[in-house]
C-alpha cells in the first residue's frame, strides 16, 4: 500500500512539473508574440483607440483621484490592477494636458 501511495505522489508530481513547464514555455511564447504585434503596430504607425469611456479616467485624474481613476479604467477595460494602474500612470501625464 505504501509503495502505491509513493508511485502515485511521485506521478503526480511529474505530471505538475510538466504541465508547470509547459505553462511557462508558453508564457514566454505570449510575450514574444505580443512584443512582435507591437513591433509591428508601432511600424505601420496603428494606434489602438481609446476604449468608451475613458473620458472619465481622465476627469478623475485631472481631480488628482488616481485610485477612483485606476478602478473606473478596471470597470472600462475588465484589465487587472496592475496593467490599470500602469495604464492610468501614462494617462496622468496627457489627462492633465487636456
Amino acid at each position: 500500500m505504501g509503495f502505491a501511495v509513493a508511485a502515485i505522489v511521485v506521478m503526480l508530481l511529474g505530471i505538475w512539473i510538466s504541465v508547470e513547464g509547459r505553462l511557462r514555455t508558453m508564457e514566454t511564447n505570449q510575450k514574444r508574440l505580443q512584443r512582435t504585434v507591437d513591433a509591428i503596430a508601432t511600424h505601420l504607425g496603428l494606434v489602438e483607440p481609446d476604449p468608451a469611456g475613458i473620458d472619465d479616467v481622465d476627469a478623475l485624474l485631472r481631480d488628482g483621484k488616481q485610485i477612483a481613476a485606476i478602478k473606473r479604467y478596471r470597470e472600462i477595460t475588465g484589465a487587472g490592477l496592475q496593467e490599470a494602474k500602469q495604464a492610468v500612470d501614462q494617462r496622468a501625464g496627457r489627462a492633465t494636458d487636456r
